[in-house]
């Protein structure tokens, strides 16, 4: 397996591991010591804490979330992914109680790894549309 494929592979567990089956341990098997997260969703810190604690939130709120990937590319130690992720809104989340509505979140993110392992990533994601389905946004 090359290794643009490789960390496609590595990308692709982390986000399935983390957010699809709620694995905490996702984060030390799949995040490097030194990981920064330069757009940290819902508050959390830009680290491994931080992206465990999104993993948490969004698992709590949410337990059957799950992201389809609609493109995963790679070039050199770079991977893109574009994506949709949902779930039914079960549990508390940014103060609003559960309304058993099914949401969604698009986002795009940028994975950068090094040895096998994850060291940064930049994302963008659809807050607002979000926080509509939320109803704590208009």
């Amino acid at each position: 397996m090359s290794t643009t494929e490789s960390n496609k592979t590595v990308v692709n567990d982390f986000i399935d591991g983390l957010f699809t089956k709620g694995d905490l341990g996702a984060v030390d098997t799949h995040l490097a010591e030194d990981f920064i997260n330069h757009d940290p969703p819902f508050g959390v810190t830009p680290d491994r804490e931080g992206m465990r604690d999104a993993g948490k939130m969004i698992r709590a709120a949410f337990p059957d979330w799950h992201s389809d990937t609609h493109a995963l590319i790679a070039e050199g130690d770079l991977v893109v992914e574009r994506f949709t992720a949902a779930g039914t809104h079960r549990g508390e989340v940014m103060g609003v109680p559960p309304t058993g509505k099914a949401l969604s979140l698009p986002g795009i993110n940028i994975w950068r790894l090094r040895d096998g392992l994850i060291v940064e990533r930049w994302g963008l994601l659809d807050d607002l549309g979000f926080q509509r389905q939320l109803g704590v946004a208009s």
